[in-house]
């Protein structure tokens, strides 16, 4: 075989073993992205379960400001916002097409705080609590929340964490077999040079140096590649739902990125040497019955 052909075989092995390389680290990726950001979909889901706090109609602007003030410094409280009865009933009106005043002559609607809760509290024991610490003010009229949303979320939540923790670690076991064999393939095709290389006396770490710096070469740029197609894929994502960056933040990106570069290297790295170890313990004879 020419020079020529031979290079032009280890483009194509290089090549097709940096695609093969490339789509395991994306999917790799993504369900890493899935992990990380999973804690964030959670404190996200949770911190928008709403609280509404009716209060007295006879409270002044003073009183009122007094209570939001008491609310905010709850250690439940994510935020909350106030909500006078002519916003209730405007909002109303814009929701439904209808003025209910002109039905039965006034303003049905009551004065509230609408609360969003911290994260660490949204759970039945921890709203309960509140719930009963807010009704303990004389001011406050009722108190409104899902009892049954609430427990829903917090089930929801804990059975998607495990099974994401499950489908991760099944992912990157069949990632690591799926990286092994593209590079187990790629020295398969060359035992016979590793051999000869071994004939003419040259020593292991001399016949490995080559292909560990091809293996780390594979492992770089299958790595970029699979980053690069995972950024343009969440920048198309944030075109189409910029709310997403609430889930799936910066400091998320960048540790995903971070891992599957370390992974990429890291793997393809010791794939190579554990492989070329086999082929360098073999005798000649046996390279004949692989």
């Amino acid at each position: 075989m020419s020079s020529r052909n031979k290079h032009s075989l280890l483009n194509t092995q290089f090549i097709t073993a940096t695609i093969s390389t490339t789509l395991v680290l994306v999917l790799l990726g993504i369900i890493m992205l899935f992990v990380i950001t999973a804690q964030n979909l959670s404190t996200f889901v949770r911190e928008n379960i709403n609280v509404s706090v009716l209060i007295s109609d006879e409270l002044n602007e003073q009183q009122v400001k007094k209570m939001k003030d008491a609310i905010l410094q709850a250690p439940y409280t994510k935020s909350a916002e106030y909500i006078s009865k002519e916003q209730a009933l405007q909002e109303e009106i814009k929701a439904q097409g209808v003025d209910p005043t002109e039905f039965i002559g006034i303003n049905p609607y009551t004065a509230s705080f609408e609360i969003k809760i911290n994260a660490t509290h949204a759970n039945p024991d921890s709203i309960s609590a509140a719930v009963k610490e807010l009704k303990s003010n004389t001011d406050v009229v009722d108190v409104i929340y899902s009892k049954d949303l609430i427990k829903s979320v917090n089930d929801n939540i804990r059975k998607v964490s495990i099974i994401l923790l499950v489908i991760a670690a099944l992912f990157t076991y069949i990632s690591f077999a799926l990286i092994n064999n593209t590079v187990r393939l790629t020295i398969f095709s060359k035992r016979f040079i590793i051999n000869t290389m071994k004939l003419v006396g040259a020593s292991w770490n001399f016949i490995r140096r080559p292909f560990l710096l091809h293996g780390a070469t594979l492992g770089i740029v299958s790595a970029a590649i699979a980053d690069l197609l995972i950024a343009c894929g969440l920048y198309w994502l944030y075109k189409f739902e910029p709310q997403i960056i609430s889930v799936i933040n910066m400091k998320a990106i960048i540790i995903v990125s971070i891992s599957v570069f370390f992974f990429g290297l890291v793997i393809t790295f010791l794939c190579t040497f554990f492989s070329i170890n086999k082929y360098l313990k073999m005798n000649s004879n046996a390279l004949y019955y692989i």
